[in-house]
């Protein structure tokens, strides 16, 4: 909960975008999946920051796109009934991939289609695409503090919510906050196991939902 000496997370506007993108490409870049999808480390940095770029645009169309206070930390939530991509980014999609990736795009491609192949659709919900600390901030926990706001909105709302953990050593961490491992799959072109999580809404104290008069 945010104080007036301490405030709580804002949502990010398109000009937070370029620090949203900045903070993502700090934390995933040893990340198992992501680092092997793009293994070449001279290049890497470069190769998440355009890719989270295309995810965060797509994004922050939506009201769901969150820093914490001192930016070190980001979620990327993609509303019920939401799209990840415009319509303009997916039909430019796989000639962006082309371009960036060069002889990797297929590896890339590959791995798109596994993430979209695992991901449930017949239940409306809040979709975390991405959770990201700082690397310097790590272990303070600012992330997991933010995924808790997040979520607690999302509960006063009713609805469910998912995640991939591309890291399984997330995983624990995901499931102390109601989130439950629904699958697994392994990408096939670098051999990391991606945890697909599915999480119920909380129920929420009437004292939270409702006002009392006097």
């Amino acid at each position: 909960m945010s104080t007036a000496s301490s405030p709580g997370p804002r949502i990010a506007r398109p000009q937070d975008a370029g620090e949203v993108v900045s903070i993502l490409t700090s934390a995933f870049h040893d990340d198992p999946t992501w680092s092997s999808v793009f293994p070449d480390p001279s290049r890497r940095a470069e190769q998440h920051s355009r890719l989270w770029g295309l995810y965060v645009d797509g994004a922050i169309r939506y009201p769901w796109v969150w820093l914490t206070p001192d930016n070190t930390a980001t979620s990327v939530w993609i509303p019920p009934d939401g799209t990840e991509f415009s319509a303009a980014q997916e039909a430019a999609m796989e000639s962006t991939i082309v371009e960036m990736c060069g002889p990797g795009a297929s590896r890339l491609l590959r791995t798109f289609e596994m993430f979209e192949r695992a991901h449930p659709r017949d239940i409306p919900h809040f979709y975390l695409t991405l959770l990201g600390t700082r690397t310097e901030q790590r272990g303070y926990g600012y992330g997991l503090g933010l995924l808790a706001d997040n979520l607690r909105q999302i509960d006063k709302a009713g609805m469910p919510s998912y995640l991939e953990a591309s890291n399984p050593a997330n995983v624990p961490l995901y499931e102390r906050y109601g989130f439950k491992v629904h699958g697994t799959f392994t990408l096939p072109d670098v051999g990391s196991e991606v945890c697909t999580m599915w999480r119920e809404p909380a129920p929420v104290p009437e004292a939270a939902t409702t006002s009392t008069s006097g």
